[in-house]
């Protein structure tokens, strides 16, 4: 490729990153171990722009850092395609539906006092991901588990997390096992890891400071690991009993639609922002809440190849690699154990894999059938 192909080489790879995350962040249901499992259908196995194990260091290194980690694996995916312009594009492109989504819904919400009902679009779309996460693990699995010594971390890293140990814990513990034994050739080392609505349009009991609120976001975003119910644990702290600018009904609502919606479950703060300060508030909060993603990405983005090279470092990555579908491996059965709860889900659940296996189509496609059929099968009840 000579020096004149490049700049059209990277404007044309930009459009396509902007295209898929744009169609990601509007059909990504079902929290961040869905998300996950449809950028690997969609950048792995269909587009083939990296391989299985650097999707794996990234989904690692996303996981290790504060913040939501889909949306920081859509910005490091966006990183390694097209550089800096790619890290904006796919990190803004996967979160503008669900913000834009999750306004129309606070709208809403502070008109008629309510969330609207989708129950019926879920009860169909939830076993789809449930078949989407399954395969995806299936591969992950292939690619990650490459000896004994990683199944064992593996297992022991899924039986800390059904433990309850922070997945940030184990996390690190895998990975250092596996650092300290590639350090130690002649040793195996024994992972030991232990378990360390009311009326929204009702006034608000203060004022809210965009600037207040954007230093509230912004220091969740820098802070807060782990799903949509850590994150309601700092929020309760900072917006219920400090600032008194949510009611407890109100924060529940507010991390529900973060569930419901499509994209990232952060953009509970875009639904929150909305509450408290309108249209303002809702653009203030969301760009609070993942400035820190994309900065901590621009940081540690350059060095994953880096570490990759290195011979310890690069037995950190593998057991923490390992660890992460371990992780995403007790996640998926318990979503399982919610979303496939009758025949119809389980028949949608098994369908779905079936197609997927099958046929290398996009599974924005299943997850359309899957809300269309849950639709269809809850008005008929």
């Amino acid at each position: 490729m000579t020096s004149h192909d490049a700049p059209p080489r990277r404007a044309r790879d930009v459009r396509e990153l902007a295209l898929a995350f744009l169609r990601l962040g509007t059909t990504a249901f079902g929290g961040p171990v869905a998300h996950i499992a449809m950028m690997e259908q969609e950048f792995v196995r269909r587009r083939a722009w990296l391989s299985r194990e650097e999707f794996l260091d990234l989904v690692g290194a996303a996981v290790l850092i504060p913040g939501p980690s889909s949306t920081e694996l859509a910005i490091y995916l966006g990183y390694r395609r097209a550089g800096w312009r790619g890290l904006l594009v796919a990190g803004f492109c996967f979160i503008l539906p669900a913000a834009l989504m999750v306004t129309a819904v606070a709208w809403a919400y502070v008109r008629y006092g309510q969330l609207p009902a989708v129950s019926g679009m879920l009860y169909g779309v939830k076993p789809v991901i449930i078949a989407i996460v399954a395969q995806a693990l299936l591969v992950f699995g292939r690619t990650a588990v490459r000896s004994a010594w990683l199944a064992a971390i593996g297992i022991a890293a899924a039986f800390a997390s059904a433990l309850g140990v922070s997945p940030v814990l184990v996390l690190f513990a895998a990975g250092a096992v596996c650092a300290a034994a590639r350090a130690h050739p002649g040793r195996r080392m024994a992972a030991w890891i232990g378990p360390a609505p009311l009326g929204a349009s009702a006034v608000l009991a203060a004022p809210a400071g965009l600037l207040k609120l954007f230093l509230v976001f912004l220091k969740v975003g820098a802070l807060v690991f782990g799903s949509g119910y850590v994150l309601l644990a700092f929020l309760r702290g900072d917006l219920v009993e400090g600032t008194h600018w949510l009611t407890e009904p109100q924060l529940i609502d507010a991390v529900a639609v973060g569930q419901f919606t499509p994209g990232p479950v952060f953009t509970t703060a875009t639904f929150i922002g909305y509450i408290v300060a309108g249209v303002p508030g809702a653009l203030v909060a969301t760009i609070g809440i993942f400035l820190p993603s994309f900065l901590l990405v621009a940081v540690s983005g350059p060095l994953i190849p880096r570490v990759r090279r290195s011979r310890i470092a690069g037995a950190f990555l593998d057991g923490v690699s390992v660890a992460a579908v371990a992780l995403m491996g007790v996640a998926g059965v318990q979503l399982g154990r919610a979303a496939i709860v009758d025949v119809p889900t389980a028949l949608i659940a098994a369908a779905s894999a079936g197609g997927l296996c099958r046929w290398r189509v996009n599974s924005a496609w299943f997850v359309l059938g899957g809300g269309l059929l849950g639709a269809l099968f809850h008005g008929l009840r």
